[in-house]
Order: structure tokens, then sequence, then C-alpha cells
């Protein structure tokens, strides 16, 4: 089966591959141009991207909204025409503000998950940004499009299906993973079953994309069949040249075995999937009191009372100083990865 262009609005994604989302400081600027450069879609983590600004420890959302002016801008030098967006979780302090910035600054889409982004559509409302919302169910796609359509008269531009072999936070019980997967082909079915209820309703298509898992060509290829338009893909681009996560980070991919892929309580309220290691060890019979707080996640998604990490200091210890006490996400079948490429040998592994 060969991969074909998908249009998104106004927009042609030429080679049908999204490179997900992944924070804090895996998926920037250098990331997310080169694989749009290469015919994808290349997407930038919010979260907390201004980590390396000398003003994010005193003013972490000031930083954050500096960054995603200059992290975009230098992606789209990369990327030339190709399309590059933002990934931003719901569950974001001031999240309708991040979105806002994305916008302003010219993101060509939003992709937004972590939740379901309610309100996403009024605060794009006059602008070219594209927005998807990514969904784990039948049940949410039905609520969202639903509400998008009776509340704003509009729908979604694509749909990112996220499943439970993803890699970080996961739309699933904890309880309920293993039989998510067992049964996700047919969930599937139906979310794209959905999507095209509403591209009839409003006159449009509405592509769907499946992350989670997805590895090779051979899984390309099977969620193809299954109806969806492309896939958005992770793991693998962490083992990239132009991934810009620091090679310590990259090196834990590169050593992981199958039985070091766990799944770990977030403070996001939503089960993850990381690598092992000193840290998801420690967490499993003690909190890891929070040393400073830097606003990342709303009221309502963090207590600090009783979460038992704070997720931005964990993320910051393995990009910055010691992975192995830090919080490494990363997809279900990271252990295959062995081996450093580029974004241009890998899109074309998968593209041919």
């Amino acid at each position: 089966m060969k991969l074909t262009p998908v249009t998104i609005g106004d927009l042609t994604l030429e080679v049908p591959i999204i490179q997900g989302g992944m924070g804090i400081g895996v998926s920037l600027s250098r990331l997310a141009g080169s694989v749009a450069k290469n015919g994808g879609m290349g997407i930038i983590s919010c979260a907390q991207i201004g980590f390396n600004d000398p003003l994010f420890e005193r003013a972490p959302f000031k930083a954050n909204m500096k960054a995603i002016k200059d992290q975009y801008e230098m992606a789209k030098t990369i990327a030339g025409n190709g399309i590059v967006g933002f990934n931003i979780m719901c569950a974001t302090f001031k999240y309708e503000k991040y979105v806002q910035r994305c916008v302003e600054v010219g993101a060509d889409v939003i992709i937004s998950g972590a939740g379901l982004p309610i309100h996403l559509p009024e605060l794009v409302a006059g602008s070219k940004t594209k927005i998807a919302p990514i969904v784990s169910s039948e049940k949410a796609a039905k609520v969202l499009l639903r509400t998008w359509a009776k509340r704003y008269t509009r729908t979604a531009d694509f749909l990112v299906i996220e499943g439970p072999e993803a890699g970080g936070h996961l739309g699933f019980k904890y309880d309920g993973i293993e039989n998510a997967i067992a049964n996700m082909d047919e969930e599937v079915k139906k979310i794209i079953a959905v999507a095209k209820e509403y591209g009839e309703k409003f006159q449009c298509e509405i592509p769907v994309f499946f992350a989670g898992g997805v590895y090779d060509r051979a899984d390309i290829d099977h969620y193809l069949e299954l109806g969806c338009a492309g896939v958005q893909m992770a793991t693998r681009f962490v083992v990239t040249e132009e991934c810009d996560a620091p090679s310590d980070y990259k090196q834990r991919y590169l050593n992981a075995k199958k039985e070091d892929v766990k799944i770990i309580k977030s403070p996001v309220g939503m089960p993850g999937r990381a690598i092992e290691n000193k840290f998801t060890e420690t967490i499993k019979t003690k909190q890891i009191p929070i040393a400073k707080c830097r606003s990342c996640l709303s009221y309502d998604h963090c207590d600090r009372k009783t979460i038992p990490y704070c997720i931005t200091e964990m993320l910051l210890n393995s990009v910055t100083e010691n992975p192995d006490c830090g919080l490494v996400f990363a997809g279900s079948n990271v252990f295959k990865v062995n081996e450093m490429t580029t974004v241009p040998a890998l899109m074309k592994e998968l593209s041919e």
C-alpha cells in the first residue's frame, strides 16, 4: 500500500505521519522542523517549553510564552513549507493562554489531549490554525464532536486516536489497559465512523490518525487498512540525531529492554508508560517531596499535598541532570529501538 498525501483543510500533509509531541524538551524546533521538512507533521510540545531560558526558574509562564514564538520560528525556518504545530495538554496551567499564544505566532495546527479540549474551537476562532483533539474511545469522540457541533457549529480538522500502547499519559484506567489493547482495532473503526458522521454533517473530511505502539511500515499499513488516514509516532523519533533531547536521554531508549517498560501513576491523574529506573522504583513506595512549583498543571489536576511527585521536576531531571532519577516516557515498543538514525532516513524507511 502506497502512502498518499492527506488534505487537512487548506493544508496538505505529504507523508501521513505525525511526529508526536514529547515534553519536556524532547520535541522542540529541531525535531519538529526536520520532520516537517521531510513531508511529515512536526509537533512541538508546549510542556515547559521555555525550560532552557534563564528566566524560567523565576517566571516559568513568561519564559514559556517567549519560547513558543522562538521555537516555532526556528522550526518553520527548517521546515520550509512543511506543517509545524504544537501539542498542548488540557491539564496545563493557563491552558487557554497557551492555545492563544500558539495561534498568535501562526501555528499550523494544535493537537490537544490529556483531557477533552471542550473550549478549543473558541480559542482558535478566526485563525488559520487547524485543531485536533486526542481521543482514546468512541465515547470521547462522540462527546467532544457533539459538543463542538452544538456549541460552536464546527468540527475537528482531524482526529488523533491514542491507543493503550502509547508512551506518556494514557486515556485508559490502570486496570483496563490490557483489555483496551485486545480490543483497540474495533474501537478504531468505531471512532472512524464517528469522524465520518461529523464530516458528512459539516461537508468535510476529518482525517483520523492512530497513535500508540506504531513502530514500522507494517504497523502503518495495518492502520491504513482499518480506515485511518495516517499515524502519529513518537518513540522512534527520539533516537534521531535531530531530536532535541540530550544524548543521555536517547541512550535510555537504546538500552531499554521489554521488561523495563512500565505503567506508572502520574500527578495528572492518568496512568503513564515510562522506562523503569531509580525514579520509578522510588515512587512505588514513597512520595517525592516537591522542591519548587513551576505552575505546570491547573489547580484541579495538581494537589501538592497528595501528588506522588512533581511531574515537571521529574521530566526536567530526565533532560537536564540524570535520566536515572527522572521520568522517561516511552511507547511500548521502545525495546525494539537499538540504533541511532536521522529523520530523513527514518521517514524514507517508513515511506517506502
